[in-house]
């Protein structure tokens, strides 16, 4: 069967290819790659617990006239961490919202230029972001959850976890550019 698709654009050339003969960033990508693979399955474990929590408050709701009174505060705890935790994982795909038009008018080799730049910006905007989670996990720490006897930093650290991966998506794309995880694609 013939592929009848149009496309609107003209496929543009990808930049330089990255250093990947070098040995620190090959395992720089190394250890980037096993947190991927860690932050995943963290990912499927708050996700499954979302689920079950939420499941578990609805039959005891409505089946055995009841509730758990923690259940709302540990759903919302996990959508936090699941979202935190697969923020780092769109930063290495580039699934973001971004317009693009202009950049895409630019030649190939100022494309790389500029994606290895705004990676860079976004590598010390990150380090902020994380600065700021550290503050306020520390901030936080003495002060409790309402309905558990856990802190209430565990929300930040969650910012904090998912700010440190995302610094390292960010730095490697900075270092490797746009065809750093190409191969995964």
């Amino acid at each position: 069967m013939k592929n009848t698709s149009v496309s609107l654009q003209e496929p543009t050339q990808r930049g330089p290819e990255p250093p990947r003969t070098s040995a620190l960033f090959q395992r720089a990508k190394w250890v980037v790659g096993r947190l991927d693979g860690v932050t995943y399955c963290g990912i499927v474990v708050v996700m499954a617990l979302m689920v079950t929590i939420v499941a578990l408050q609805v039959f005891w709701r409505y089946v055995l006239g009841s509730s758990i009174d923690a259940a709302d505060e540990l759903s919302r705890l996990c959508f936090v961490w699941a979202i935190f935790l697969a923020i780092p994982h769109g930063v290495k795909h580039g699934v973001h919202v971004g317009i693009d038009l202009f950049v895409m008018m630019m030649p190939a080799w100022l494309q790389e230029i500029l994606f290895r730049l705004m990676a860079g910006i976004s590598t010390l905007l990150m380090l902020m972001v994380m600065l700021g989670a550290w503050v306020a996990t520390v901030d936080r720490w003495p002060e409790l959850m309402p309905t558990l006897p856990v802190t209430s930093a565990i929300y930040y650290i969650a910012v904090l976890i998912c700010s440190a991966h995302a610094f390292l998506h960010l730095a490697l794309l900075a270092w490797g550019g746009s065809r750093t995880w190409e191969e995964l694609s």
